[in-house]
């Protein structure tokens, strides 16, 4: 009877644990992946702004973004839809899982420096810093708008570029800041 009583114990908390204290992890404090996309950006070092539409359509314009490393890029985000959308930066995988979350939790805000909430007609904003080379996702995870295809993805060009005459693409130089 007590081993009963102590596996009944363990599968509830088990369970308590990868319910709300998932759902709450992913949307407050939804920091599991943003090491591996950047960190959380200055406005005093934003280098350029990327505006992105968002539409009831369930597509981001543009929808591939270029960036390189090191650069803080403020992405001014525009809901032109009847419905809330978002933008949430974050690998694929990362993605799908919140997106997994939000189906059962709909009606949670976002409040971390990688995501945004946009009310229909609205603009939302998200300051980046991208520190690691390589393809960071975006998506809008309201139920159904992942599935309907609402992604992009910023390609992070890294400092190191291979070739003799290898530029920018800005045409700058790459200097330290």
């Amino acid at each position: 009877m007590k081993s009963n009583t102590l596996r009944t114990l363990t599968l509830c908390a088990m369970l308590a644990a990868s319910g709300w204290a998932s759902a709450h992890d992913k949307h407050e404090g939804h920091g599991n992946d943003t090491q591996a996309i950047g960190t959380a950006g200055d406005a005093a070092k934003v280098t350029r702004t990327v505006n992105i539409d968002m539409s009831d359509t369930m597509r981001f314009t543009p929808a591939n973004i270029q960036a390189k490393q090191g650069e803080t890029i403020r992405f001014v985000v525009k809901n032109a839809g009847k419905v809330k959308h978002e933008f949430v930066l974050g690998t694929a995988a990362a993605l799908k899982e919140h997106y997994e979350v939000m189906k059962k939790f709909p009606e949670m805000e976002h409040s971390d420096p990688n995501m945004v909430t946009v009310a229909p007609g609205q603009t939302g904003e998200v300051i980046w810093q991208f520190s690691k080379a390589g393809k960071i996702d975006f998506a809008c995870l309201q139920p159904g708008h992942y599935d309907a295809g609402m992604k992009g993805a910023v390609m992070v060009m890294g400092k190191k570029m291979s070739g003799h005459d290898a530029k920018p693409m800005d045409g700058h130089t790459d200097h330290q800041h």
